[in-house]
């Protein structure tokens, strides 16, 4: 991509009604456009890293056998009133609406319900078990503040994923080859070192679920962490799971989190209030045991930009940034060379982002800074005569200088 065919502008300043940095830098650097408090568009670039975090989630999800789908965003009633959930003293964040005729509908906050209902349509027996499903989704909720930029939306981008058992023996053996998965995940991000299997409420189903909560100033949970034991504990649970766990709370220490993902033990608990039953090997109708297992793709992309920024900008993890080289184009030969390398790179399969406007170095310098772009590679007219080009590392800012030959050869 040239940026010259780039529609979106980087700025200087963040909008003065934007609080958390994360919406601060992506509107800086034209990744995000804010709609209004908690609601965001995703820009080409900004779209390009959303990808980029639901492949990995995406290849992760397949690997544990789950199978993708989509599901509709608008959702009866009927299924919800089965569980108790369309009641907005049950379920606070709800967006509702009606169709003409005044059917009234919900804008899907989750789809467990939803889901399970489908679902009876596809499992009947034990030899439809056991099953899975994901879908990426964009869920709305109305939520009383949304401050924290991307992090906390009332509207964004959401994996959820359910899988359907015979046993409690089977949906254990799948929770915890879903907890390994989700390990995957959050270390191919690059955020895998401080994220940490949190113990959490389980609500009204079971005494504990499970989140994975990645230490991060801008989060809104504080969780209790035994780094030796490899525990952590959500503060809401602290004294029941330091009972069950059998911890001092001396020795847990306590940090500040967001939560990037959760997943869940329903039990039968979803099913048996739904009426979804399976026939098993003598045709008795017995009940399904259901897991649920939610990341928040944008919610993760925000909490990455707060981890990893520096006073220049956004400093992108190589696997889920937008493009792995940013290309500047100095002078009159620097420009063609550089349209020479950047057709020689895309033929290699190499993303690269390619500065050919007619700016300063300054200005195309802070640009790839701020976008976060994880390479830059400078042409210039006193490159050029040197048969030499530069090479920074967004991280940690170091430069040198290298052949065509060396240059490719780091980049292969």
């Amino acid at each position: 991509m040239r940026t010259s065919q780039l529609f979106t502008k980087t700025s200087k300043t963040a909008p003065a009604d934007e609080v958390a940095k994360n919406a601060q830098l992506l509107m800086r650097a034209g990744y995000v456009h804010k709609e209004m408090a908690g609601v965001y568009a995703y820009l080409p670039l900004g779209l390009r890293v959303v990808e980029k975090i639901k492949q990995i989630v995406r290849e992760e999800m397949n690997s544990v056998r789950s199978n993708e789908l989509i599901m509709t965003g608008l959702q009866r009633k009927e299924v919800w009133e089965k569980t108790g959930r369309w009641d907005d003293e049950t379920v606070d964040i709800w967006f509702k609406t009606k169709l003409k005729d005044d059917t009234e509908l919900g804008l899907g906050w989750s789809h467990e319900e939803p889901i399970v209902e489908m679902m009876k349509q596809h499992i009947r027996s034990y030899k439809d078990l056991p099953a899975s499903v994901y879908q990426f989704q964009t869920k709305l909720r109305n939520e009383l503040r949304a401050k924290s930029g991307i992090m906390r939306g009332r509207e964004f981008v959401m994996k959820d994923m359910y899988s359907f058992h015979a046993s409690a023996e089977d949906l254990d053996a799948y929770y915890n080859e879903v907890i390994e998965a989700y390990k995957r995940v959050y270390d191919r991000i690059g955020v895998g070192s401080d994220t940490y299997v949190t113990f959490a409420s389980g609500g009204a189903f079971t005494q504990f679920s499970h989140e994975f909560q990645t230490i991060c100033d801008a989060g809104e949970d504080i969780i209790y962490l035994h780094r030796g034991k490899n525990i952590a504990i959500n503060e809401e649970v602290i004294d029941d799971a330091i009972k069950e766990l059998g911890v001092n709370r001396d020795e847990l220490e306590q940090v500040k989190t967001a939560e990037v993902g959760n997943i869940f033990n329903f039990g039968t608990h979803k099913t048996d209030e739904m009426g979804m039953y399976y026939a098993d090997t003598d045709g008795e109708q017995k009940s399904l045991y259901i897991g649920s297992y939610g990341i928040g793709i944008t919610r993760v992309m925000g909490v990455v930009v707060e981890k990893f920024s520096d006073e220049k900008g956004i400093v992108w993890p190589e696997a889920i940034a937008p493009y792995r080289v940013y290309l500047v184009a100095i002078g009159e030969k620097g420009k063609l060379a550089a349209d020479v390398l950047y057709d020689e790179l895309c033929a290699q399969g190499v993303e690269v982002l390619y500065d050919d406007r007619d700016e300063r170095p300054g200005i195309k310098f802070a640009d790839s800074e701020l976008l976060g772009i994880p390479y830059r590679i400078t042409v210039s007219d006193r490159l050029v005569e040197a048969k030499q080009y530069e090479y920074t590392v967004r991280k940690s800012g170091e430069t040198v200088q290298l052949t065509r030959d060396e240059l490719l050869a780091r980049l292969g």
